[in-house]
C-alpha cells in the first residue's frame, strides 16, 4: 500500500492500494482488494516464517517476495523456512494467492486456490523473488505459465483474473516476464502483446501537457485516463524494461525527454517513447512536490506517498536517469524510516524491503540509509537468516535489534533531502574545529600587521560554525 495514509490496510501493499485508490480517483469498479480471505479467523496471525507481524491475509505473498528479493540482492541467505513458506503458497495451477492459511495438498485444488481469487501481483513478485534463489526453477516456470494463461485479450493483466486490466498489474507481469528472459512483445493474447496492454493506460498527446506520459490505473467509464502516481511509478519500471532488483548502470546524461507531440496524435504512446515519456512526467512531479510523490484521496489532505516515491526512484534509475532519481532517494533516506519501522504491527516488511531495494539501486548504503540500518531492520522482521555478509554482520553486532545507527533518520516528514539533523550537527562541529585550527595556525605563523601587532584571523561564516549547514 501507500504508507501511513492507507494504514487501515497493510502498509506498502502496492497492488491492493492501487485498486482502492483507483476506485476513488477514476470511479471505476475495481476488483476485490485481494483473493477471497482464507477460512481462518480474522485477523490472521502471521506465521513465524513470514516477514512482518501484521495480518498477512491481503499481502502475505507480496511482502514475503519483496523481502526475499531485497535480502538476496544484499547477499543475505534467507532461512529455509522463509523460502519454503513462499513456495508452499503456490497453487497447483502455478499461480499464487495473496495468502492462504491451508497449504495442504487437498486445499491446493479447492476453494483456497480458486483461480479467480489468485493474484497476479503476488505471482509476479513471487516469480521475481524465487528466480534469485537456487533450486526453484519449477515454481518460477509454473508461475510464468500461469501469468501467460490469465493475460486478458487486450494484452493487459488484472489484479484477479477475469477482471479488467490495470496498469500496476500489467507492469508487474511484464517485469516478471523480463525476469525469466521472456520478451513481453511476444507474450500475447488475440494478437495483443504485453506491451500493447501496458500502452492502454499511458496518457498520450491528447492529454494536457503536464499529464502526458503518466499512467492511469484504469480508464474511467467514458474511456478517459487520469494520471495516478503509483500506477505511473510501477508501470514505468516495466516500460523501461526493468525488474527487481534494479541493477541498471546505464546512464543517460540528458534529462528524460517529454513526449513529442509536434505532430499531434490521439493514438497510444509509441513503445520506443514510453519509458522516456513517463520518466519525464515522474521527474517533473518529484521536483514539484519536494522530491516525493503525493497521495491524494477525496476528502483528505494530500500526504507524501512513500511507496510511489520509491518505485519512481527505481524506475528512473532503470530508465537511465539516476540524476533525476537521486534527490528522491535522499528524501526517502531522510523520511522513510518511520514508514518502514513504525507500522501498526511494528516493522512493515514490504516497506523496509522497498527501501533496501531503493538504496541498492541508488548506490546508497542500506546499512546507513539516512543514518538507519534498514537492512538489519528487514532481517529482524523475519526468521534468522542462514548467513549475512560480513559488513551486515558487523553492523548487527554493533546495533542489535535497534537497527539504528547514531544519527538515525527519524525526522519530521519534510524536504530535508535525506540529511539527518545529526549530520548537520556534525558538520557544524567540524566547521567550528576547522576555524579554531586555522586561527591557531595563523598565530603560530606569526602573521603580523605593519605595526607589528598580531593580525586577528578574519571572521567568516565557516569560522562561526553557522555558514554552511544548509549548503
Amino acid at each position: 500500500m501507500k504508507g501511513p495514509p492507507t494504514a487501515m490496510l497493510t502498509t506498502a501493499r502496492a497492488g491492493a492500494a492501487a485498486l482502492a485508490t483507483a476506485a476513488l480517483l477514476v470511479g471505476t469498479a475495481a476488483p476485490a482488494l485481494a483473493d477471497t480471505p482464507s477460512a481462518s479467523p480474522s485477523p490472521v496471525t502471521a506465521p513465524a516464517a513470514v516477514y512482518g507481524k501484521g495480518d498477512p491475509t491481503y499481502d502475505g505473498v507480496w511482502r514475503q517476495s519483496l523481502a526475499l528479493t531485497a535480502l538476496s540482492a544484499s547477499g543475505v541467505v534467507p532461512a529455509d523456512e522463509a523460502v519454503n513458506w513462499l513456495t508452499g503458497q503456490q497453487c497447483a495451477d502455478g499461480g499464487w494467492p495473496s495468502f492462504r492459511a491451508d497449504t495442504s495438498a487437498a486445499a491446493a485444488t479447492t476453494g483456497a486456490c480458486d483461480p479467480k481469487a489468485e493474484d497476479t501481483n503476488a505471482t509476479a513478485m513471487a516469480v521475481q523473488a524465487l528466480s534469485k534463489l537456487d533450486g526453484h526453477q519449477n515454481s518460477v516456470s509454473r508461475g510464468v505459465e500461469w501469468l501467460k494463461k490469465v493475460q486478458n485479450a487486450d494484452g493487459s493483466w488484472a489484479y484477479n483474473p477475469g477482471n479488467p486490466g490495470d496498469a500496476n498489474s500489467t507492469g508487474l507481469a511484464v517485469s516478471a516476464l523480463l525476469t525469466v528472459g521472456a520478451d513481453p512483445a511476444t507474450v500475447a493474447k488475440d494478437g495483443k502483446s504485453a506491451y500493447d496492454g501496458l500502452a492502454l493506460f499511458q496518457l498520450g498527446c491528447a492529454a494536457p501537457v503536464g499529464q502526458r506520459g503518466a499512467f492511469a490505473y484504469q480508464p474511467a467509464p467514458d474511456g478517459s485516463l487520469a494520471p495516478n502516481g503509483l500506477a505511473s511509478a510501477q508501470a514505468a519500471l516495466a516500460a523501461a524494461g526493468g525488474k527487481l532488483p534494479v541493477t541498471n548502470t546505464n546512464r543517460v546524461d540528458a534529462a528524460p525527454k517529454p513526449l513529442d507531440c509536434s505532430a499531434a496524435t490521439s493514438g497510444p504512446v509509441p513503445r520506443a517513447a514510453s519509458a522516456e515519456a513517463v520518466s519525464a512526467h515522474l521527474a517533473e512531479q518529484l521536483a514539484a512536490n519536494g522530491q516525493h510523490l503525493m497521495l491524494t484521496t477525496p476528502g483528505a489532505a494530500p500526504t507524501p506517498d512513500y511507496t510511489a516515491t520509491a518505485w519512481a526512484t527505481l524506475s528512473l534509475i532503470q530508465a537511465g536517469h539516476p540524476k533525476e532519481a537521486a534527490s528522491a532517494a535522499d528524501w526517502l533516506a531522510g523520511n522513510g524510516y518511520a514508514w518502514a519501522a513504525k507500522g501498526a504491527s511494528g516493522t512493515d516488511a514490504s516497506a523496509a524491503a522497498t527501501l533496501v531495494l531503493t538504496a541498492q539501486a541508488a548506490k546508497l548504503d542500506p546499512l546507513n540509509f539516512g543514518g538507519s540500518n534498514i537492512l538489519q531492520l528487514l532481517i529482524d522482521a523475519g526468521p534468522a537468516p542462514k548467513s549475512v555478509p560480513a559488513a551486515a554482520s558487523a553492523a548487527a553486532s554493533e546495533y542489535p535489534k535497534g537497527t539504528k545507527a547514531p544519527g538515525s533518520s527519524i525526522t519530521e516528514a519534510d524536504d530535508n533531502g535525506g540529511f539527518s539533523p545529526f549530520w548537520l550537527i556534525g558538520v557544524g562541529l567540524l566547521i567550528g574545529i576547522g576555524g579554531g585550527l586555522l586561527l591557531s595556525l595563523q598565530r603560530k605563523r606569526g602573521t603580523h600587521t605593519p605595526g607589528g601587532a598580531a593580525k586577528p584571523a578574519a571572521k567568516t561564516e565557516n569560522g562561526t560554525g553557522k555558514g554552511d549547514e544548509q549548503k
